[in-house]
């Protein structure tokens, strides 16, 4: 059976997600460049594997895998070791509560075809999109800081990396090429650099693998 490809742009914070799963899991892997900035991803090729058109897609095991939280549940099912989430129900849902604060609530609102909305379409010029993008991460991190509190260890449950975290880590990128101030977060600045410690995490950063 032919090796997993993943259609992957570097910045992209989806396909980060999945990168540091893919590694945390120990899956060797092929990659495949979509440039969003060139449109790669609306390329009549690509939407034929993938109609929405984004970034990443997983091909493994014969399927064609979209949607980060998507593929990367896959992988808890299909690679069980090292687990992503918890044992128990509590400690699965309160993990699967912030990753989600993360991937549908921040991310969505601040990606790229949002962000060149603004700019197109309604004419917002850069230092608006900013504060705009500023904003957004600043809520969800007020909100993620506080529901990490009672169960954060090194990690932000516990103290071996999570589902959470691997949403956190690209998020925390991001924060920090927008100078969104971070000094109100420490839980999420530990968690971030516990995670970037390992070199499953550290060897998917966008710096690790643009080309």
């Amino acid at each position: 059976m032919s090796r997993p490809l993943l259609h992957d742009y570097f910045r992209s914070s989806a396909a980060y997600r999945v990168r540091i799963a893919l590694n945390l899991k120990g899956v060797e892997h092929d990659t495949a460049g979509v440039d969003l900035r060139s449109g790669d991803q609306r390329s009549e090729e690509y939407r034929a594997r993938n109609p929405q058109g984004f970034v990443p897609m997983l091909e493994m095991d014969g399927l064609r895998l979209t949607q980060s939280l998507a593929i990367i549940g896959y992988l808890e099912a299909v690679r069980p070791e090292p687990p992503l989430l918890p044992p128990d129900p509590a400690g699965q849902a309160h993990v699967r509560a912030m990753a989600l604060l993360i991937a549908c609530d921040i991310h969505p609102l601040n990606n790229l075809r949002v962000l060149h909305y603004l700019k197109n379409e309604l004419g917002q010029d850069e230092p608006v999109r900013d504060d705009w993008y500023r904003h957004w991460v600043t809520e969800g991190f007020r909100a993620l800081e506080a529901l990490a509190a009672p169960s954060a260890g090194r990690f932000l449950f516990g103290d071996a990396p999570t589902l959470a975290d691997v949403c956190l880590v690209p998020q925390m990128y991001n924060a920090r090429r927008f100078n969104v101030p971070l000094d109100d977060y420490p839980l999420l600045v530990r968690a971030d650099a516990e995670a970037n410690r390992l070199e499953a995490v550290a060897a998917a950063h966008p710096d690790r693998v643009a080309g």
